[in-house]
């Protein structure tokens, strides 16, 4: 981590994840999973490629249907004539979500200092734990092994408010049927989503959201981005490998990860020099989709700055030809 950002990056992240939420966005309910996948991800590679950095991508998106090589665990993005960063990106967060014509989807990208961002290649998938600042401190790693119920009377206290009032998001999913009975004999509401794993958690950490924390196991990749933003907005997050099949955890144990190890934001990505971008896809809590119209398109990001506490809500308008 010798060499750091020589200027403020985040404008120009901003670009890269509106030029593939522009692209993606026309797939909108299509149909088309290997299609949408194939076009949003060249386009954030060759958005990527104009910028001015030695970029090195931590955890890529090999082994999808018409990722690029560039986008690809260990590529080089960039011109290479800046700074040495790390690069995690997803293109599309909720691909399903974006061809299915679904709420939140978005593409998001993190960026820091080169080595500062943990790379659990091998690993597809992580259990993870993501509230606010304003409970941030409150979050032990005890949590990742309690019952639900005693994490959630140790949130619901911080932020003055009854269990039955929290709201916990979660992914749908079958591994989750223990945790889900847990959160709802304790009284909390629950949002279940089909996708959209990096976007739960961006919520999560956002105060006054109306989701007070995201549980359960989602991608490792997304562990990665949401830590981005986590740290970026003072928040707290636990993570943990959760391997889901005999394949997964032989590949894991090869590598020599380990998955007793309960992880913070602050391990996940040890640097407070990170940037932050998202772009709507589709329409979210957080972002409104991305809308054509005969002379332009109207696109909705967040841009997260940690070094200085900024969080930019950005609206652009781009001339496109229909």
């Amino acid at each position: 981590m010798e060499a750091h950002p020589s200027r403020n990056f985040g404008l120009d992240l901003v670009r890269v994840t509106e030029t593939t939420a522009l692209a993606a966005a026309r797939w909108t309910g299509s149909g088309n999973y290997e299609e949408a996948h194939r076009v949003a991800s060249r386009a954030m590679a060759s958005a990527l490629s104009t910028l001015d950095i030695n970029g090195h991508i931590v955890i890529g998106e090999e082994g999808r249907v018409g990722t690029p090589p560039n986008l690809q665990t260990g590529a080089t993005v960039g011109s290479g004539r800046g700074p040495d960063l790390d690069v995690i990106v997803d293109p599309i967060d909720g691909t399903d979500l974006v061809i299915k014509g679904r709420p939140n989807a978005i593409s998001v990208i993190g960026m820091a200092p080169r080595g500062a961002m943990w790379s659990p290649v091998p690993a597809i998938y992580m259990e993870k734990i993501v509230v606010d600042r304003e409970v941030a401190a409150t979050l032990v790693p005890e949590c990742m092994d309690a019952p639900a119920a005693w994490t959630l009377a140790l949130i619901a206290r911080v932020k003055k408010k009854a269990v039955r009032d929290m709201t916990v998001i979660l992914l749908d999913r079958p591994r989750h049927y223990d945790l889900i009975e847990e959160i709802r004999a304790a009284g909390a509401r629950i949002i279940l989503r089909d996708e959209g794993d990096a976007e739960g958690a961006l919520l999560a950490a956002t105060v006054n959201s109306g989701v007070d924390v995201l549980m359960g196991i989602g991608g490792a990749s997304q562990g990665v981005i949401a830590a981005c933003a986590v740290k970026a907005m003072g928040g707290a997050m636990l993570a943990r490998l959760s391997p889901q099949d005999a394949e997964e955890r032989a590949a894991v144990r090869q590598a020599g990860l380990d998955t007793d190890a309960i992880l913070t934001a602050d391990q996940l990505v040890r640097s407070d020099e990170i940037f932050f971008a998202a772009t709507g896809i589709t329409n979210s809590l957080l972002l409104t989709p991305t809308r054509f119209f005969s002379t332009h398109a109207e696109t909705s990001s967040l841009l997260l700055r940690a070094e200085t506490g900024t969080r930019r809500f950005i609206r652009a308008e781009h001339a496109v030809q229909v």
